[in-house]
């Protein structure tokens, strides 16, 4: 092969290579990704976002926290939900957080607040409406999202109240199999471990520090409203932990549903997540589109 020939080739697969991504992109919205929005433990911390490409907004918005047992896991999981939520009408962010055993709670909660103020303190250049942000979890990060709904400036999370600095709670929660009582005897002993990295003690051994930690200890009336899903055979974080949710929040006349989903472990595919997935998207459209 000529050597004229070899650059016409390469020119032509590289064109091709170019006009294949063009295509595969998706003009229906734009990403941010690694974005600076506080910064904790000696360090910055980024999120990533995704925006409808079309409309001037202001667009409600979604924050999307990973999962991975407060001590792993990455923004970058969330990237699908991130498009998918985009698609149909949301700003959709996934921030980081700093993970346990080196920072315990509340740590973690303190990261995730900071980046719902992040989306309030730069509302307009994001095109969020500040009024309509909810937030939403998979596991660990399900357990987060309870809390950003569950507590408040009072329950001691929020530092000082300052002039000016935005709210952290949202208008809306969606649990995907998240905990809810770290205070639980009858969490496996790989859940027991979990808790503990998250609160630096063992449940057992410092239960006040597993109930300061757990959502249901926050629960009370004109909290948001909460739509949860839990496999049935979750043997990572049991139904009754849903269970023992669901109760304290109709006993506190909080809107909501639950779902549980029979034959479902700790995550889900397939059919069970192609439902839960379009009644997540009913309930936040009902909760902030049509607010």
């Amino acid at each position: 092969m000529t050597r004229r020939l070899r650059a016409a080739l390469f020119a032509l697969l590289a064109a091709a290579t170019f006009a294949g991504a063009l295509f595969a992109a998706d003009p229906a919205y734009t990403t941010s990704y690694d974005v600076p929005f506080t910064t904790a433990g000696g360090g910055e911390l980024r999120i990533d976002i995704a925006q409808p490409a079309m409309g001037d907004g202001p667009f409600p918005a979604v924050l999307v926290i990973h999962g991975g047992a407060w001590h792993e896991g990455g923004r970058e999981e969330n990237h699908r939900y991130l498009a998918a939520l985009a698609r149909h009408g949301y700003v959709a962010a996934s921030p980081q957080y700093r993970f346990c055993p080196k920072d315990t709670f509340p740590a973690q909660l303190e990261d995730v607040k900071a980046a719902v103020r992040f989306l309030r303190s730069n509302a307009k250049s994001l095109k969020v409406d500040p009024d309509r942000i909810a937030a939403m979890g998979f596991s660990a990060g399900g357990h987060l999202a309870l809390l950003l709904g569950l507590t408040g400036p009072a329950d001691g999370f929020d530092g000082p109240a300052a002039k000016g600095v935005p709210s952290a709670r949202v208008e809306a929660v969606v649990d995907f199999y998240g905990p809810t009582d770290l205070t639980a005897r009858y969490f496996s002993d790989t859940a027991k471990g979990f808790v503990a990295c998250l609160t630096g003690a063992a449940a057992a051994e410092k239960p006040e520090l597993a109930a300061r930690a757990s959502p249901i200890t926050y629960v009370g009336t004109g909290d948001s409203p909460v739509l949860a899903f839990h496999g049935a055979k979750d043997d990572l974080v049991p139904p009754a932990q849903a269970f023992a949710l669901m109760e304290k929040l109709s006993a506190a006349g909080v809107s909501g549903r639950f779902e549980f989903l029979l034959g479902a472990g700790h995550g889900f595919s397939g059919a069970d997540w192609e439902s839960a997935w379009k009644e997540a998207l009913d309930f936040l459209d009902a909760s902030l589109k049509k607010r």
